[in-house]
C-alpha cells in the first residue's frame, strides 16, 4: 500500500466561526502548499441531523430533525501533522461533534 504523505480534511462548521477556524488552520500550519499557506476551499452547503437524547446540541432541539446552513471547508494538512491540525480544529469548532472527514491523498498540488 501506498503510504500517503498528505490528507484531505473537510470540515462542516457554521459560517459564524469560519474566521476563526482559518485562523486555527493556519496556526496549525494546515494548507501549506509549496511557497503558499492558507490555502483552502470553501463552499456553502445544507445540511441535516437530529440530536439524540444525552446530547447537547449547538444548533437544534433533541429528538427533532434539523436543516441548517453550513460552510464545508477543504483543506490539504501534512500526515505528520493530522492529530495536531484536528486538535485546533476541534478547540474552535462549536459542535458536541464536529463532523471532519480525513481522506487521504495520493498527490498534492501537481
Amino acid at each position: 500500500m501506498t503510504e500517503f504523505s498528505c490528507c484531505k480534511l473537510e470540515i462542516f462548521i457554521p459560517e459564524s466561526h469560519f474566521h476563526v477556524l482559518q485562523q486555527a488552520l493556519r496556526e496549525a500550519d494546515a494548507g501549506h502548499i509549496g511557497s503558499y499557506d492558507s490555502c483552502l476551499s470553501y463552499s456553502p452547503v445544507t445540511s441535516c441531523w437530529r440530536p439524540l437524547t444525552g446530547s447537547e446540541p449547538y444548533l437544534g432541539q433533541v429528538g427533532t430533525l434539523s436543516t441548517e446552513p453550513e460552510l464545508k471547508v477543504e483543506v490539504t494538512c501534512r500526515r505528520e501533522k493530522l492529530d495536531e491540525t484536528l486538535r485546533a480544529v476541534k478547540a474552535v469548532h462549536p459542535y458536541e461533534e464536529p463532523v471532519i472527514n480525513v481522506i487521504p491523498l495520493y498527490q498534492v498540488g501537481i
